[in-house]
């Protein structure tokens, strides 16, 4: 019992709906608490799915969190699609894959000169053989070569066949007749006014 004399405030009916102000805001609190967790349940839900069961299914862990953001901001949102195979023009080519080097071309063979067969070849005997100028000549002659003239060797005495030719453009053709007659030794000279001059010697076959 207190002291003060009771007045009106004392007076509350037992059947009145009234309520401190304490008590309704501690009932609003716990109101408010039931939709964070209920939240929290949910993304936590959205997150054992994403990364437990979602890594079965074939999805990426880069793409089971696209579906947990896309999931929690209630955004609309279709999963990254995989990456494309690169096409065969993209493909890395092996060491062993690389393309064979192409072979070189042949390189072409010195060609011959020219053999001009119009020009007049002298035929000369130097050994002691009677009519072999002649018999040369003949040879000569049938392989298509114009003869200048036979006769007998009145210069310095030869120790083998020789054929003398007037200026290096005669030397092919010089050649051609070394190989017609077996003759191998070829001498450029200005001495003789014919092109080409063929001196018998010794051992000529």
């Amino acid at each position: 019992m207190t002291k003060y004399a009771r007045d009106e405030f004392d007076r509350v009916p037992e059947t009145s709906a009234r309520q401190g102000v304490h008590r309704t805001v501690a009932e609003s609190r716990r109101r408010s608490l039931a939709p964070i967790l209920a939240a929290g349940c949910v993304a936590l839900a959205i997150g054992l799915v994403a990364f437990l069961i979602l890594p079965k299914l074939g999805f990426s862990a880069g793409q089971a969190a696209a579906v947990t953001a896309g999931s929690s901001t209630h955004a609309a949102g279709t999963a990254s699609p995989s990456p494309a195979a690169p096409s065969p023009a993209q493909k890395t080519p092996t060491a062993a894959g690389t393309a064979p080097a192409a072979s070189p071309s042949a390189t072409p063979s010195a060609t011959a000169a020219a053999v001009d067969k119009t020009q007049p070849v002298t035929v000369y005997n130097g050994t002691t053989t009677s009519g072999l100028a002649t018999r040369v000549g003949g040879t000569v002659s049938s392989a298509g070569w114009i003869l200048g003239g036979t006769g007998n060797w009145s210069g310095a005495p030869q120790q083998s066949s020789v054929i003398f030719y007037r200026g290096a453009d005669q030397k092919g053709n010089a050649a051609a007749l070394g190989e017609l007659l077996g003759i191998s030794t070829l001498v450029e000279s200005a001495e003789f006014n014919m092109p080409l001059v063929v001196v018998i010697g010794p051992g000529f076959q």
